[in-house]
């Protein structure tokens, strides 16, 4: 019986951690996608600052741990970028964020993302048209009609 154990353990572990790193990465991927679309209506509606919208950014992506298999660098490594909207209402917004995999599923990690010296960059885009094409006239227009 110890003997078919002390096979087993081992491969049990390894089948965890398998599925381990690629959950985190997912969950980091996750969430990023959803703070990159909470942006996006953001900077369509409001009318902060470049440093609000960051702001904005951060304190959503703080629900991601700072351990370097879900996100390595601490706060100030999000790469956090948006511009827009212009004249049509469209928007883009874009997050980078580095992770650092497990030693033996690197590999299986960077087919999710690019490999960087050692870390695997996630990134995550977003462009979407928030006001809709019949919609004519700009805020402050419409402000002033209904003001």
């Amino acid at each position: 019986m110890s003997v078919e154990a002390a096979l087993l353990l081992p491969v049990v572990l390894a089948l965890i951690a398998l599925l381990a790193q690629p959950a985190c990465v997912l969950y980091t991927r996750s969430v990023m996608a959803a703070t990159a679309g909470e942006l996006a209506r953001l900077a369509a509606t409001s009318r902060g600052s470049e440093e609000d919208l960051r702001a904005f950014a951060l304190r959503r992506l703080a629900a991601v741990p700072d351990v370097p298999i879900f996100h390595a660098g601490g706060s100030q490594a999000w790469e956090v970028s948006c511009d827009g909207p212009n004249e049509r209402g469209r928007v883009s917004v874009s997050i980078e964020g580095r992770v650092r995999p497990l030693p033996l599923f690197g590999a299986l990690v960077a087919a999710l993302g690019t490999v960087d010296g050692g870390e695997v960059v996630v990134r995550v885009e977003v462009s979407c048209a928030l006001r809709a094409e019949w919609l004519e006239g700009s805020y402050d227009e419409w402000v002033g009609m209904w003001g």
